[in-house]
């Protein structure tokens, strides 16, 4: 016979639950799961918001008019030359989706909305040189036109396309003290005497293009593009924090519109403006420039020079002004002569 289990003793009674006690087990891993659904949904909104960088797909930037491509503008010999940096010598990309290969002629995947836009389609005589150098600065820019731009014939009209300063102005990345040409991490009161070189130096660059075009040009400068999206935030790009560094820029920007304004054959291209929400906080809708139709991403990965579709933007801009300086370039057009 076994022996009696404690709970057959008289006198005991059944455990018996607390009144107002609650098991806390399953509580705690509920909070746990939940705590973690937060690290997570926070980890990815994190990763989507700051540091995803989407390029997206096809064409990008604003809309070229086409009726101005519907006739002829000229028959007389054009050179597109191109001067400055990397920008305009297409670092990144082939010659065909560089912005100066887009401008003169299509690239063989170019989609059905710029079909037929480009500078052959309306200058039959069109011929390209492109002087650009990547990593070349504004005073090796002087140097380059002085020494290798040679004269042209008195028949052959200029349309130059440049970018200059950009250069000037993010070498050598705050790796080395700041100096003239490699600015990175000056603070504006050492940076002036090199804006005030940089402005003299534009004028004389503006007059020895003029000087090597005898039968007239018409010089058309894109401005310095901000990847902070005017934030300012260099650091988030994996910089050194700059704190005069949109001061800089935007001193050297002013430089380049105002000779646009002194020149009736200079015309500034606005690319700091398109470009603007379209940087390294490309995702982040809060931000005063973003962009709800094309929250995109159009550097490459060097942050100096635009992606594919950066290239497809630039082109556009370069464009949009060209054609409003087509009359003050060739005069009206032939069917407005001829009626």
């Amino acid at each position: 016979m076994s022996p009696p289990s404690p709970d057959d003793l008289p006198g005991a009674e059944s455990p018996r639950p607390v009144p107002g006690r609650k098991r806390r087990r399953p509580t705690r891993i509920a909070l746990v799961v939940f705590a973690a659904m937060l690290l997570v949904a926070g980890a990815l909104a994190y990763r989507g918001l700051w540091l995803s960088r989407p390029i997206g797909q096809g064409p990008a930037g604003p809309s070229v008019p086409r009726e101005p491509f519907q006739h002829r503008w000229s028959d007389r010999k054009v050179l597109l030359l191109g001067l400055g940096d990397s920008i305009t010598a297409g670092f990144g990309v082939g010659d065909a989706h560089s912005y100066v290969g887009r401008l003169a002629q299509n690239p063989s995947d170019e989609g059905p909305e710029m079909q037929g836009i480009c500078l052959r389609a309306v200058l039959p005589n069109l011929r390209v040189l492109n002087l650009a150098v990547s990593g070349s600065t504004s005073l090796q820019h002087e140097e380059m036109i002085a020494s290798r731009l040679p004269r042209q014939a008195a028949d052959v009209f200029g349309l130059v396309v440049m970018t200059t300063g950009g250069n000037d102005l993010i070498h050598n990345y705050g790796r080395m003290p700041p100096r003239e040409g490699a600015m990175y991490g000056a603070n504006f009161d050492q940076a002036l005497p090199w804006i005030r070189a940089f402005e003299k130096r534009l004028d004389h660059m503006m007059d020895l293009i003029s000087d090597r075009f005898p039968g007239g040009c018409h010089v058309f400068l894109g401005d310095i593009y901000d990847p902070t999206d005017g934030l300012g935030d260099a650091e988030n790009a994996g910089l050194p924090q700059w704190p005069d560094g949109l001061d800089i820029v935007g001193a050297y920007n002013a430089i380049l519109h105002e000779c646009a304004a002194r020149r009736a054959n200079v015309h500034a291209v606005p690319i700091r403006e398109a470009f603007l929400g379209h940087g390294i906080h490309c995702r982040q809708f809060w931000r005063e420039n973003y962009r709800q139709a094309d929250p995109t991403y159009w550097y490459g990965t060097n942050l100096e020079d635009p992606n594919d579709r950066g290239y497809d933007a630039v082109r556009r801009l370069f464009l949009i002004e060209i054609v409003k300086a087509e009359e003050p370039m060739f005069g009206p057009p032939a069917r407005a002569r001829r009626s």
